[in-house]
């Protein structure tokens, strides 16, 4: 088989995932003689497209899922989208608006159907994109959070939760989103610091001349839903005012002056307006003191007729214009510039009103206990565990769940209202008209039922993920299937931070209601991938690169690996074009070393004794780097998996052993050393196959012709053997004098061609002569001998050893010693912090028995270095 003299990652790329699927490669099935090991997929929106985190987030669970199957696993990663009600109905609305078509003139039906037929034409863009990068899913179990299984879910699992009496419907403060016109929950507002004004307005004292009370707000377009002014009764400048009432500006209608410590006397003038309709601690006041409510907002941010002025104007132009009313009244005192944390929809960005709303809300009070449990005790664990405080606040100050969402686009809530005001709550009309008559004893039609026009939160769907991707009855049946039971709790979850709490805490909570479990076993939460000047990617600041058309420039295997580079867990990753970059570099040099080695002649006949020493280090250095990448994956430290498995073939597969082994030019290699190369380099395929499975496949086959069967892919993850540690060291320290003689040759601008005599004075003399035809090859050495001191030689220290290159009558005694002197300087220094270290109570106690120990082995290593360089000197006088 020819092999070409450049990789093509398009070619491979397009070869191997169409092989994988036509094989079924990706597919899982119970099976109990194995270990199952399962990944459900954050289930993008089905409005999406792959940016920068999702390229991120599913490089790192196919990492995981294609390591789990080498190591013999039942993997199984299920694939899916989410229905996004707000993101999906505001992309329909858009769509049909392109059409001259306005939501408000069809019918619901009519919308959906509009819904429909565009998430069946675009619906399946970011999953198909999604194998562009290689994700090995179980395609044929890919799931929509509104296919009829999993709607019939949620159906069911809302009537459950209402007949339990966790879920109510009633009038609370709510976010609510004018230009999505829908409530929010809490997790779906964000604070952003907006400049804004503050407007102190003056309220005239009823039955007074010419007193007022001067109130500082940011909202005046509000003062005409003013319930109250309230004061601070520990406040001596208003004492007078007890009892008394104010006038609201503008529209003149008089309204209490009361007393409440909640007011902070400090803030602006010291009194406060309250406008229980608008504001969440206002509404609390407000109920507290029994305060009319009245809302001037209509649901698109536009004042209504309670308003009484401005009528039909959007909140924000009202907000200018009353500000120059009052001033043309003489009632507006001075504006001040000011900056405030406001509230926006996630969504839409629009800026969030507070509002009294009818909605639906789930008591989440009780039903998280054992979700918070579970996190707190690490039952189910945070990566990184700084996350674990986050959670622990937000599950200490969580609030009951708006579910409610006033859309058409979603699971529409399975609540039937009836002609006698009530209603009741199933999951069909059929099973909603029985209840109906049973409960109040009537005798109602079809045509009498009313189904609620509210949609669920998405998230009242996607927090079932882990369950009804599997089974989607066991929420009716309370008895899993086969699926469930066998893949259920999955292992390892893997998603953003933001949504920790939108989803992540969710299924924990489903999961201990549900099925009495853990719906996971470890949540690796991921960096936002930044731009060099740290800020988010986002397609609205085009700071982000189309994945895509980076997977056409660098490849799969590049973007993957430069992605994971520098993602260390939960920290942000600064991404630069030059990680990817690297990340092909790294694809070519292996496919070159690949080509090295293959285009050797092998010679039966030849002794390759020679390459022994060259064999054993390798292989003790390969199962060094195999113990290290393990633990890496252990600990979920997946970047730090990738640099250790990078280092092991940049650095010791392709600079060290290959030069080492390499037969000069033109001739011929022993079968020993090749069939041991090829077997080292199989072996880095494994370990390289979850970061860059294309380009591993591609070369397995090329080493031999193998059938599906024996494909890299499923190919065992490498046994772990012990290794041996001094020969690992020794070869350390015999790199360390070919790396000085290089940097000698350099410094003195002599040719790498013109062979030097080596003298060096150990203790171990045997270390070097094991290594003579390596020390021989790589430094081209003419000889190499061993002795206590070499007169007009340049030397330098490695370890305790000191090593002569003879100069003849060239040497510069003076130039010689500044570079010792340097060196030294250098090494004690080193040492210092070394001795830092380990002087250190806490860390010494703290760290583990091999880091410290590690640490000590550099203090030995350090002072013998020093008395070698120090004796170095004294022989030079």
């Amino acid at each position: 088989m020819s092999i070409s003299s450049k990789y093509d990652p398009s070619q491979a790329e397009a070869k191997w995932y169409a092989y994988w699927m036509e094989h079924k490669l990706f597919s899982s099935k119970v099976d109990y003689s194995k270990e199952p090991y399962t990944i459900v997929i954050p289930p993008p929106n089905v409005t999406g497209v792959l940016h920068m985190g999702h390229m991120l987030n599913n490089t790192i669970q196919d990492v995981l899922i294609r390591r789990a199957r080498m190591q013999g696993k039942n993997a199984c990663w299920i694939p899916g989208t989410d229905h996004a009600s707000i993101a999906t109905e505001t992309k329909v609305v858009q769509l049909l608006k392109e059409k001259g078509i306005d939501k408000k003139d069809i019918s619901r039906e009519d919308f959906l159907k509009h819904a429909w037929e565009w998430k069946e034409k675009y619906g399946g863009i970011i999953l198909e994109q999604l194998k562009k990068l290689g994700a090995s899913c179980d395609w044929d179990r890919t799931a929509f959070t509104m296919d009829p299984g999993l709607s019939d879910a949620v159906n069911s699992v809302f009537v459950d939760l209402y007949r339990k009496g966790k879920i109510y419907r009633g009038i609370r403060m709510v976010n609510w989103d004018p230009k999505g016109q829908t409530a929010l929950s809490d997790d779906e507002v964000f604070m952003k610091e907006v400049a804004s004004k503050l407007y102190y307005i003056k309220y005239k004292i009823e039955g007074s001349e010419n007193e007022y009370l001067t109130i500082a707000t940011t909202r005046p377009e509000t003062i005409m839903a003013d319930s109250a002014i309230c004061i601070n009764p520990n406040d001596p400048r208003f004492t007078h005012l007890k009892g008394k009432k104010a006038i609201i500006p503008l529209i003149n209608r008089s309204v209490p002056i009361i007393e409440d410590e909640y007011v902070d006397m400090e803030f602006g003038t010291g009194c406060l307006k309250v406008t229980p309709a608008h504001d969440l601690n206002d509404y609390e006041l407000g109920v507290k003191h029994r305060l009319e409510v009245i809302d001037i907002l209509n649901d698109d941010g536009t004042l209504n007729e309670k308003a009484q002025i401005l009528v039909g104007e959007d909140r924000f132009v009202a907000r200018k214009k009353i500000g120059k009313l009052l001033e043309e009244a003489g009632q507006l005192e001075k504006i001040e510039d000011y900056k405030s944390n406001v509230g926006h929809s996630e969504r839409t960005d629009a800026v969030i009103e507070p509002k009294l709303s009818l909605q639906w809300f789930l008591k989440m009070d009780e039903i998280t206990k054992p979700a918070f449990k579970a996190v707190m005790d690490d039952i189910i664990q945070l990566h990184p565990p700084k996350f674990k405080n986050m959670y622990r606040v937000w599950m200490e100050n969580v609030r009951d769940w708006c579910i409610s969402r006033q859309l058409w686009w979603g699971h529409r809530i399975p609540a039937f209202h009836l002609p006698n005001g009530e209603f009741v709550v199933a999951k069909t009309a059929e099973e909603a008209l029985q209840l109906a008559n049973e409960q109040f004893n009537a005798n109602f039609t079809l045509e009498d039922l009313k189904q609620d026009e509210d949609v669920l939160d998405t998230w009242f769907s996607s927090w079932l993920w882990p369950i009804s991707v599997f089974d989607t009855d066991v929420f009716t049946t309370g008895k899993p299937n086969e699926d469930l039971k066998y893949y259920y709790p999955t292992n390892d979850l893997v998603t953003a931070p933001e949504i920790l709490f939108f989803w992540v805490a969710r299924m924990i909570i489903a999961g201990y209601e549900y099925m009495g479990d853990k719906p996971f076993r470890n949540v690796y939460l991921t960096g936002i991938v930044r731009d060099k000047l740290g800020r988010k990617m986002s397609k609205s600041l085009g700071n982000s690169p189309d994945p895509l058309e980076l997977i056409a420039q660098y490849g799969a295997d590049g973007v993957r690996t430069g992605m994971l580079f520098s993602s260390p867990a939960g920290n942000d990753l600064p991404f630069d074009e030059k990680l990817v970059e690297q990340g092909r570099n790294f694809a070519n040099k292996i496919w070159n070393a690949f080509r090295l080695v293959k285009g050797w002649e092998v010679d039966a006949n030849l002794d390759g004794s020679a390459n022994d020493a060259s064999i054993e280090w390798f292989e003790n250095r390969f199962q060094q780097a195999l113990a290290e990448i393990n633990d890496h994956f252990e600990k979920f430290r997946i970047s730090d998996a990738l640099m250790a498995t990078y280092k092991l073939v940049w650095d010791d597969f392709c600079s060290w052993y290959l030069e080492m082994i390499k037969p000069a030019y033109q001739q011929p290699i022993d079968q020993k050393t090749y069939d041991q190369t090829i077997a080292f380099f199989e072996g880095i395929l494994k370990v390289l196959h979850p970061f860059m499975p294309f380009l591993s496949e591609e070369i397995w086959h090329q080493i031999q012709e193998r059938s599906v069967e024996e494909s890299l892919i499923l190919a065992s993850w490498p046994s772990q053997t012990s290794f041996d540690e001094k020969i690992i060291e020794e070869a350390a320290q015999v790199f360390e004098v070919v790396s000085q003689i290089r940097n000698l040759r350099a410094s003195k601008g002599m040719s790498p061609k013109e062979a030097l005599d080596l003298t060096i004075n150990s203790k171990n003399p045997d270390l070097y002569a094991r290594f003579e035809s390596v020390l021989t090859k790589l430094a081209n050495l003419s000889s190499l001998n061993f002795a206590e001191k070499v007169e007009n030689a340049m030397s330098f220290v490695v370890k305790a050893d000191e090593c002569f290159i003879p100069m003849g009558d060239s040497i510069n005694v003076e130039e010689e010693k500044a570079n010792l002197q340097k060196e030294l300087e250098y090494t004690k220094g080193f040492l210092a912090t070394v001795m830092k270290k380990l002087s250190n109570e806490r860390f010494v106690n703290n760290a583990p028995a091999q880091v410290v120990e590690t640490e000590k082995k550099k203090q030995a290593d350090a002072e013998a270095k020093i008395k070698a360089l120090e004796d170095s000197l004294a022989k030079l006088g």
